[in-house]
This record gives structure tokens, C-alpha cells and sequence, in this order.
């Protein structure tokens, strides 16, 4: 059980009621909201001054805050998210909603993209955010990869193919890339690309990973058995060889070899971080809400994402639909609109290209 989870199994109800009607009446106005409103619409009858307490204790479990010099209570990002994930009812789609969302097919224009143009603009219409729309990854082979650094936490891949198109891709780069760091991994990957789709480099790349990994632990070997050298983190990204006894390697281990293993820690490092710049690149995700500073694309304007991808008729994530807004989104509302949205284009396109 999560730490959210505990912390909601451990309410008594008129707190976790307390906090529901909070985040509630927040969602709905975007103002803080205070005892006084509470004491109206709780299903007991209870005192402003019990209602403060419980909103204290609150505040101090981290779920509730008060801005500025207000009496009422907002809702703290951990607030919302213990909300959306243990409290929050979703709400049937409308039938408006609904008709909205289908008026999409009926486009007088052909093709994916512009069938993917009018459901963004629904989105953003019903839902009075912007939209998000990824297209369909493309599998043709790769011409040229360039990684672009636009931040601390934010990358762009330009992926160009043989077909002539071209696709920009946003990711979150591991830790501690560089832009330097960021051409040498294109680099590399653009002499193994060739002729190569986008799934198939990430294969390639594994291959590649397996096969440093088995000559470094060969070169290993002898200094490990020989108890001069001791494996650290065995079997995980941050493994590392540990020599001891440095003196004795100077009669006992051939210093090129030691050179050859350090050659090969630092290529099977920079494969990994290649491959994961692969794996991020090229990753889909599964139905998320990512609130506030979670979500790492919007998170210096305070916003919040609701993603769902679609899929193609063998069920595999071809793109995603979704809707970006302010924090204090109507989350119950619009998640059943983004998941019909990506189930409905999933089923379009499935068609499409079955014809």
C-alpha cells in the first residue's frame, strides 16, 4: 500500500469528507474554501470551529493549504492527487459531449491528419483547455536522429525518415546529459540507423548493450576470482568494479587490462544512456493524470495533463489524445472525454488503414 493510500485508509470520515468537499468546492470555483461553507453542506451537523481542526490536521498531513491570509483551505498538490486516485467519482459522458466528440468523423477533409486536427479542436472546445494530439509513430526506416536540449528536464528528438517525414518528439532526458552528451549519442546513433525503423534501432541497441556486458564481465573475470576486484550492484545500471588492494595490482594485474575494463565500463555506459534516449523517445503511456510539477512538460505554468493513447487493431499504442488545463481541472469530467476520444480514434484509424 502506498503512502497516499495509508494515509486515506487512516481517515476517520468527517475527514475524509472534510477533504473531499474541500477539493470538491475548489475544482468547482477555484477559490479556497472555508469552515463556514463546510458547516452548511456536511451530511452531519458539526461546528465551524470542529471543521477548522479537522482542516488543520490536514494541513499538517500535507493534503490542504491556506494562501495567503484567507480562512479557507486549498487543496496541495499531494492533496489532488490522493484525491484523483483514492476519492474522485468520473462522471458519465454527456451526451453533448458525446455528439461533440463524434462530430469529429464527419469532417468534409480525408486523412489522419486532418481527422486529428478536428479532434483536438473538440477537445479543447468541450473541455475549454488545450489539447494534445501525438500522431501515429511512424515505421518507416530513419534517415537522421538529432537530439536538441531545450532545459535542465527537457529534450526534443527530431526524428527525420526515408519517406521524407519529419516527427519532433518532447522527452525527459536522463540525468545528467549535456548538449554535447546529446550529439555523441546522435551521432552513434545515426551510423546504426540506417535502413533501420525506429523499433528496430531500439532492438539493435539492446544487442549491442548484451554483448559489451558479456565482454566486460570476460575481462573481468580474473581480477574478481582472484579477489583483488569485487563487483558493486551486480545486475544494475550503476554496477561497478571495485578494485582493492591497488598496491598488489602492480605486480599482479596487467595494467592494460584494467585500462581495457575501464574502456568498456565507459561504452557500456554511454550505450545505456543511449538506449534509454531511445526508450524515452519512443515510449507510450497508458491512461495517466499527471498534476503540477508531475507532469515535467507544463509544470512551470502550473498546469495538468490528462493522457490516454490509442491504439491500432492488433491493440498495439500508435499515439495519444489528451487535455492540458490549470491544476484545479474538472478531472471527474474530463477523463471519460479523453478516454472515448482515444478509444474513438483508435477505432477510426484501425479502419482507416484496414481499408
Amino acid at each position: 500500500m502506498s503512502d497516499r493510500a495509508k494515509i486515506l485508509a487512516e481517515m476517520n470520515d468527517r475527514s475524509r469528507e472534510v477533504f473531499r468537499r474541500v477539493v470538491e468546492g475548489y475544482l468547482d470555483s477555484g477559490d479556497p474554501v472555508g469552515s463556514r461553507t463546510l458547516t452548511r453542506a456536511m451530511s452531519e451537523k458539526v461546528s465551524a470551529a470542529t471543521i477548522r481542526n479537522v482542516m488543520q490536521d490536514l494541513e499538517y498531513l500535507g493534503l490542504l493549504d491556506s494562501p495567503h491570509t484567507s480562512a479557507g483551505r486549498i487543496p496541495t498538490q499531494l492533496g489532488l492527487r490522493m484525491f484523483v486516485d483514492g476519492l474522485m467519482e468520473v462522471s458519465t459522458l454527456s451526451l453533448q459531449d458525446r455528439e461533440a466528440i463524434d462530430a469529429t468523423t464527419g469532417g468534409k477533409e480525408p486523412g489522419v491528419a486532418s481527422l486529428l486536427d478536428r479532434v483536438g479542436q473538440a477537445l479543447s472546445g468541450i473541455t475549454h483547455g488545450a489539447s494534445l494530439v501525438l500522431t501515429p509513430k511512424h515505421e518507416a526506416p530513419i534517415r537522421h536522429i538529432e537530439f536538441v536540449s531545450l532545459g535542465p528536464e527537457r529534450a526534443l528528438v527530431v526524428l527525420v525518415f526515408a519517406d521524407g517525414q519529419v516527427e519532433n518528439r518532447v522527452f525527459t532526458p536522463p540525468l545528467g546529459q549535456t548538449p554535447s552528451s546529446m550529439r555523441e549519442a546522435a551521432n552513434f546513433l545515426n551510423v546504426l540507423a540506417e535502413g533501420r525503423t525506429l523499433s528496430e534501432l531500439r532492438v539493435h541497441m539492446r544487442t549491442e548493450i548484451a554483448r559489451r556486458r558479456q565482454e566486460l564481465d570476460a575481462a573481468a573475470h580474473a581480477l574478481v576470482e582472484s579477489g583483488l576486484a569485487v563487483w558493486e550492484n551486480p545486475g544494475e545500471a550503476t554496477e561497478r568494479l571495485i578494485v582493492r588492494g591497488r598496491a598488489n595490482l602492480i605486480d599482479q594485474a596487467d595494467e592494460a587490462d584494467l585500462d581495457r575494463i575501464r574502456t568498456l565500463f565507459d561504452d557500456l555506459e554511454r550505450k545505456r544512456d543511449i538506449a534509454e534516449f531511445l526508450e524515452l523517445a519512443e515510449a507510450g503511456e497508458g491512461v495517466r493524470i499527471f498534476i503540477g510539477s508531475e507532469n515535467k512538460l507544463f509544470s512551470l505554468s502550473g498546469s495538468s495533463l490528462v493522457v490516454s493513447p490509442y491504439m491500432n487493431a492488433d491493440r498495439k499504442i500508435i499515439g495519444a489524445v489528451g487535455v492540458i488545463g490549470p491544476t484545479r481541472l474538472n478531472y471527474g469530467r474530463i477523463v471519460p472525454i479523453v478516454d472515448y476520444t482515444a478509444q474513438l480514434v483508435g477505432r477510426l484509424l484501425s479502419g482507416e488503414r484496414k481499408g
